[in-house]
Parts: C-alpha cells; sequence; structure tokens
C-alpha cells in the first residue's frame, strides 16, 4: 500500500464532486496524450477553484496549459468579467483545449495563447492578480522573474511542482542546482510555492 493511500482517501471522501466535462478531459488526456500525468487532476483542480474563490481575480496568468484541465477550473471559480490568458507552447493541443473549454461555458473567460511564454507574456497588456507556473520546470526561475512585474502588489504567484517529484527531502546531489533552486538566491523551491507580492 502507498503510504498516502489513506490520505488520498480521505481527500477523495471529502473534496467537491469532480464536474462530468473534467472528468471526460481527464479520461481523453489519457487515453490521447503523451504524459498524461502532466494534467492536474481532480484534487489540484479544486485547490486552485478553492484559491480563486478565495482571492476572487478578475486577471489570472497561466504558465503551461496542457489540455486544459487547471485553466477550466480556475476559470468555473471566476466572476464576471474576469479573465484568464493560458498559455501553452504545444499548438497540437488546442483542439483538446478548445473543445473542453467549450463543454465548460467558459469561451468567454479563457483566452488561449500558442507558443513560447517569453515572447507572449510582455505583449499582455494586462497586470494580473493572480499567475499559476505550471510549465518547464526547469524555467521556473526564469518564469518567476518574466510574470513578476506584471503581478499587482499584493497579487500571487503559485507554482506547481515545486517539491520537485519528492527530491526536495532527498540527499542532494552537488551537481542538483535545480532541486537546491539555486536560481532564486535566497529564496528556495518551497517558498516559492505561494508568493504574495508586496
Amino acid at each position: 500500500m502507498e503510504p498516502f493511500h489513506e490520505l488520498d482517501q480521505y481527500i477523495a471522501g471529502h473534496i467537491m464532486p469532480e464536474e462530468d466535462f473534467l472528468r471526460e478531459l481527464d479520461r481523453e488526456t489519457n487515453l490521447t496524450c503523451f504524459y498524461p500525468r502532466m494534467l492536474a487532476g481532480h484534487v489540484q483542480g479544486k485547490v486552485l477553484y478553492m484559491l480563486c474563490k478565495m482571492i476572487n481575480p478578475r486577471r489570472v496568468l497561466e504558465l503551461g496549459t496542457y489540455t486544459g484541465y487547471s485553466a477550466i477550473s480556475m476559470g468555473l471559480a471566476l466572476g464576471e468579467s474576469a479573465l484568464i490568458h493560458t498559455i501553452e507552447l504545444q499548438d497540437e493541443k488546442e483542439e483538446i483545449i478548445s473543445k473542453y473549454i467549450e463543454k465548460a461555458g467558459l469561451s468567454d473567460k479563457i483566452m488561449c495563447h500558442f507558443g513560447d511564454a517569453f515572447e507572449i507574456v510582455p505583449t499582455l497588456n494586462e497586470t494580473f492578480d493572480l499567475v499559476f507556473i505550471d510549465a518547464d520546470k526547469r524555467e521556473y526561475c526564469a518564469y518567476y522573474q518574466l510574470v513578476f512585474d506584471k503581478i499587482r502588489p499584493g497579487g500571487f504567484i503559485v507554482s506547481d511542482n515545486i517539491l520537485w517529484d519528492g527530491k526536495v527531502i532527498d540527499p542532494l546531489e552537488e551537481q542538483d542546482a535545480q532541486t537546491r533552486g539555486d536560481c532564486l538566491n535566497s529564496m528556495n523551491w518551497f517558498k516559492m510555492i505561494f508568493v504574495l507580492k508586496m
């Protein structure tokens, strides 16, 4: 039995139910996409939903759409006139992303951009209340620098996978600068999970 099996069962028994279209998106992603484990999934989706309900952002930026699960989860929590800009490098994901955004009824709340975030973000004439970083993990430090000036004072930066597949509790290899978080200088990976811009 996996160490956290009972915890997983507890969470599954107490979390909001997964919407049918998100369950369908999860299944289609697993059947048709490489690396389906990159999908946010039910628990992470509901955490993002909860954050958006708490923060009530008017503008959200997501780096790394994949097949759209996290963007849709956040979009379901947004109020009137709120908007998510989500950026995905792989344009072959456009069909599945668009299909499920439409099924969720969020075509007016989610704007998809396809291409390199380093080229797209500087063109966005927006100030964001929330940024969710879930793209190429090796670029997290650069993404952080990229979005920081786009966040309003009091805004939030949330990053996925900052525990680095559990490597943060393993003995560090000398050359493993990513896990040590060297590129963040005094800020380590754990502090990057949820950053409030002052």
